[in-house]
């Protein structure tokens, strides 16, 4: 194997498929990148066995195929340690693999690559077409309410939902839901139901620019695939079944509260300050055009804020997490927010005046 590519044209790919690479991990070459150089373009492949991602770039001469893996962590070291634009000559010796750049000379341990893990192969039951710019908003929408290690392991990941010509991604904690639907006339009358492992939807969030540009997601039994025009990513499904979300959303709500939505995020963000520290609560007072939001913590300190907002009925007391309520506000980017409630026990529902598709709920705190 020997070819000569420049240092950007290296850094690029190398940077995507370092992400699904596991630093520390009990097979070695598991910390590797994968080389494989054919013909007309090298293609670097990272993977950790639950995800894959594999990049490609046609800006190198090639003077000799071939197949390596190297330590991916000090390749991309040296990659951004070397000058900007600098050429890069890369050649297979013996069981080393030699980079040469000028009068400089990196010389790295190899493994096998035929010894490298690929994901099985396997094959796509439906096949979606849609913009970077509309999954983009589908994941940033729902993602950061997926849960974290939680015990309940089809939480830590993301549903994706074909149904009746819409996709619908949902992330639920158990505390709060995100929801967010996309109408895809393509797949009319196709239905399938996927969970997204939590760390191939932070992948996906990190690689997808955000931009018009078509992407084909595959969904399989157990697999999903990514293929964009600048790489290819594979992970793994969750095993289990997803909680009905369509049970937990609030129907038929008494009580309709619509705020601004950058006034009330700044009274939470004060408000904040003096809640609990574990428990981050605070106290929604509802009144004639008017939300007092109250925070205590037990320094028996508190703090106290009043907006107005539009409210007509009775008077209602009700207790949130202000973090739950802060990630909803932050993640919408509407003027309006509307709050549909119904009393002090029952979740409550948020959607953003003009923002079609997204809403999130969030559980009642007793206080």
């Amino acid at each position: 194997m020997q070819f000569v590519i420049n240092r950007d044209a290296l850094l690029k790919p190398l940077q995507m498929v370092s992400g699904a690479i596991e630093r520390r991990h009990n097979l070695p070459i598991l910390s590797n990148v994968l080389l494989d150089v054919s013909e007309h373009t090298l293609s670097l492949t990272g993977t950790d066995l639950e995800v894959e991602l594999v990049a490609s770039t046609a800006q190198l001469v090639i003077h000799t195929p071939g197949r390596i893996t190297v330590p991916a962590k000090k390749l991309l070291d040296i990659c951004r340690s070397l000058p900007e634009s600098s050429d890069i000559a890369v050649q297979l010796q013996g069981e080393s693999c030699v980079l040469s750049c000028g009068k400089t000379k990196f010389t790295l341990s190899t493994l096998n690559a035929a010894e490298y893990p690929n994901l099985e192969s396997w094959q796509g039951e439906v096949e979606l077409t849609l913009s970077r710019q509309q999954l983009r908003k589908l994941l940033d929408d729902t993602a950061f309410s997926m849960a974290n290690q939680d015990v309940r392991y089809y939480l830590n990941g993301l549903l994706f939902e074909v149904d009746n010509g819409t996709l619908t991604a949902v992330a639920t904690d158990g505390h709060r839901l995100a929801m967010s639907t996309l109408p895809l006339p393509a797949v009319a009358g196709q239905q399938k139901q996927i969970i997204i492992p939590r760390k191939g939807v932070l992948e996906i969030m990190r690689l997808l620019a955000n931009d018009e540009q078509l992407v084909t997601l595959s969904l399989g039994q157990n697999h999903i695939r990514l293929i964009d025009s600048s790489f290819s990513f594979s992970s793994k499904l969750i095993d289990g079944r997803f909680p009905d979300y369509r049970r937990v959303l609030p129907r038929n709500s008494t009580k309709l509260v619509t705020a601004h939505r950058s006034v009330l995020k700044d009274a939470c963000t004060r408000a904040s300050i003096l809640s609990n520290e574990k428990y981050r609560g605070v106290r929604f007072t509802l009144s004639s055009a008017e939300l007092q939001i109250v925070a205590n913590n037990p320094e028996h300190e508190q703090a106290e804020e009043v907006i107005e907002v539009e409210y007509q009925g009775d008077n209602l007391e009700i207790g949130f997490n202000v973090g739950y309520l802060l990630d909803v506000l932050n993640t919408l980017n509407t003027d309006l927010v509307i709050l549909h409630l119904n009393d002090s026990n029952s979740s409550a529902l948020l959607e953003g005046v003009g923002n079609q598709g997204a809403a999130y709920v969030v559980m009642p705190m007793r206080l």
